[in-house]
This record gives structure tokens, C-alpha cells and sequence, in this order.
């Protein structure tokens, strides 16, 4: 990681290195290369009853889940999802998730934009807001 907090020059990067808390790691684009990745990602590895509360982004967020079960809230919509499952919640529709299973939640959540923008619905949630800068 240079002065600046990028991971410049690098293609591989150890999760230790990444900003995390006890349920997630991430990384935002604008930290990678030469900042001009167009996308951030949280993997997120939640314990049972763990998710972040209800929020919003300016860009779309795609979840691919990879072990556990989820309950989704996306707009009006509420749905259980297991692993090898697929979701989008599109740019500016209120959003969150919640580890409904019994074991461990894996999940990657894909941000749509070079830095994260939340806006949280419910008032802030710290166990889940990425640090700022």
C-alpha cells in the first residue's frame, strides 16, 4: 500500500491488508491500481443473524451467494436466498440482508461504483458502514 492508501501495482492482495470488521473485509476501486477500477466489493463472512440494515446506493449492488442462507429486502420485495444464488438490487432501491441460516454467510457484494456511497435508510448502522476518508 503506498502513502496515498493504494494498493498500487498490485494483483494480489492479502485479506489482512483489507479494512475489515468482525462480518466483512473490502476494498474499495478507487484503491486499487491507479484508482481507476470502476467497481468496490465486500466479502462478507456474517455470523447468524448478522446483515447490514436497510440503505440505498446510486449505483446498482449484485450479491453472489456463495454458502449460508439470507433473507433479502430489496424495494417492497422480501425473499430467502441460498447458496449458488444471484442478486441485484438496482441503483437507488432500499436494500439490506440478513444471515436467517444457522451457519456462517458468505456472500461477495459487488458496489457499482470506484468508492462506496450508503445511504442508510433506518439511521446509520457502524457495525456496516465502510470507513470514510
Amino acid at each position: 500500500m503506498n502513502e496515498h492508501g493504494r494498493f498500487t501495482g498490485r494483483t494480489i492482495i492479502p485479506l489482512e491488508a483489507l479494512d475489515h470488521t468482525a462480518d466483512a473485509h473490502e476494498v474499495e476501486g478507487i484503491d486499487l491500481g491507479d484508482g481507476d477500477v470502476p467497481f468496490s466489493v465486500i466479502l462478507v463472512h456474517g455470523r447468524p443473524g448478522s446483515g447490514p440494515r436497510v440503505h440505498r446506493h446510486p449505483y446498482p449492488e449484485v450479491f453472489v451467494v456463495e454458502a449460508g442462507e439470507a433473507t433479502f429486502f430489496i424495494g417492497g420485495d422480501e425473499v430467502a436466498v441460498g447458496a449458488g444464488n444471484v442478486v441485484v438490487s438496482p441503483s437507488g432501491v432500499p436494500h439490506g440482508f440478513r444471515n436467517t441460516g444457522a451457519a456462517e454467510l458468505r456472500l461477495t457484494a459487488i458496489h457499482g461504483g470506484r468508492r462506496f456511497q450508503t445511504e442508510w435508510i433506518d439511521g446509520a448502522d457502524p457495525a456496516w458502514t465502510s470507513r470514510q476518508r
